[in-house]
Formats: C-alpha cells, sequence, structure tokens
C-alpha cells in the first residue's frame, strides 16, 4: 500500500509556474513508477507525465513537453511536477499516482492522491 498526499497547488496567472509535490507513505516507494495526472472541469481524468522507478526515464502528453518536468526523490518518497508557462486551459485538480511497471494508462495505476487544485487565471 502507498498514501500520496498532493501540495502545491493554488492560484497562478497565465504564463506562471507552480511547482506540484507529492510525498508517499510506506517504504516501498523506489518499486513504484509515479505519475501526475489531470481532471480538467467536465473532462476525463488524463495523462500528464511519469516518472520511471529511478528517475531515469520520463514521458511527457504532447501538451506539456518542454513547459513541465516530473521528478523524483527516493530518498524523500517524493515525486513533483514543476510547471511552467501555465494556460488558463490547464486549470484542473491534479493528481499523482502510483503504479508498477511503467505507462500512461489512468487505469494502470494502483494508487492515487486526493488531489490538488491548480487555477490558472487569464
Amino acid at each position: 500500500q502507498v498514501q500520496l498526499v498532493e501540495s502545491g497547488g493554488g492560484l497562478v496567472q497565465a504564463g506562471g509556474s507552480l511547482r506540484l509535490s507529492c510525498a508517499a507513505s510506506g517504504r516501498s516507494f523506489s518499486t513504484y513508477a509515479m505519475g501526475w495526472f489531470r481532471r480538467r472541469p467536465g473532462s476525463e481524468r488524463e495523462f500528464v507525465a511519469t516518472i520511471g522507478r529511478s528517475g531515469g526515464i520520463t514521458f511527457y502528453a504532447d501538451s506539456v513537453k518542454g513547459r513541465f518536468t516530473i521528478y523524483r526523490d527516493n530518498a524523500k518518497n517524493t515525486v513533483a511536477l514543476r510547471m511552467n508557462s501555465l494556460k488558463p486551459e490547464e486549470t484542473a485538480v491534479y493528481y499523482c499516482a502510483a503504479r508498477t511497471g511503467f505507462g500512461i494508462k489512468t487505469d494502470e495505476y494502483d494508487f492515487w492522491g486526493q488531489g490538488t487544485q491548480v487555477t490558472v487565471s487569464s
């Protein structure tokens, strides 16, 4: 079992930056790939970024590539998402999630946090 708690959401102007963080409980954090997802108003939850167990592999949704960076610290059981050049349409609840293996499909992630709201004003 892994429990995940996100933080760092808030209100930011378009073009601004935010850093989301996710703290994981348990001693097996380094055995999980971690991902960030988001749910925009009226939409399904969608993939944003994922990082492999050691942090050596990352993958991003095309819409955020070059603006978002995912990274992890296995010693601190944390994964973070640095978001730059934010757009109003990226207003959403952002979730971190954990899974065995590696991939981007929502239903393949086993553990989820409660989410943190990010609001980007125009």
